[in-house]
């Protein structure tokens, strides 16, 4: 399997309600670095996985509907937890979106998976992944 990785980050306020969050139940800041990588079987005509620069420039767009926002009061969190793990999943459905509407080019419709990582910190991380 054959892979580009593009990273980025953001820096977004939250609250995770439930005691097993102790002081993360509290409003607090995080920045979060993520890393976004598409998974190709074979490479495409151009002998590639995707383009890097429309990769980066759609990871981008898509992350600056949480940069600097408090996801407690986010339309697609309300009402949820916004845990590393489900941010990772926002993001995957935002780029798989992105994916179908031809926003990475033609040739990023013969992808076969995507993972999308946030590094919370130097040594905590959550992804989500699966096959497109």
């Amino acid at each position: 399997m054959y892979a580009v990785e593009v990273r980025d980050h953001v820096m977004i306020a939250h609250s995770i309600k439930g005691e097993v969050f102790g002081p993360a139940q509290k409003l607090h800041g995080a920045t979060y670095v993520i890393d976004v990588r598409f998974l190709r079987r074979e490479l495409d005509e151009n002998d590639i996985v995707v383009d890097i620069g429309l990769a980066t420039d759609t990871v981008k767009a898509t992350l600056a509907s949480i940069n600097y926002s408090n996801l407690d009061e986010h339309p697609d969190f309300r009402g949820r937890r916004s845990t590393t793990e489900a941010v990772a999943k926002w993001v995957f459905d935002k780029i798989k979106a992105a994916i179908a509407a031809g926003k990475l080019g033609a040739g990023a419709s013969g992808l076969a998976g995507l993972k999308i990582t946030l590094h919370e910190s130097h040594n905590a991380l959550a992804s989500f992944e699966s096959d497109l």
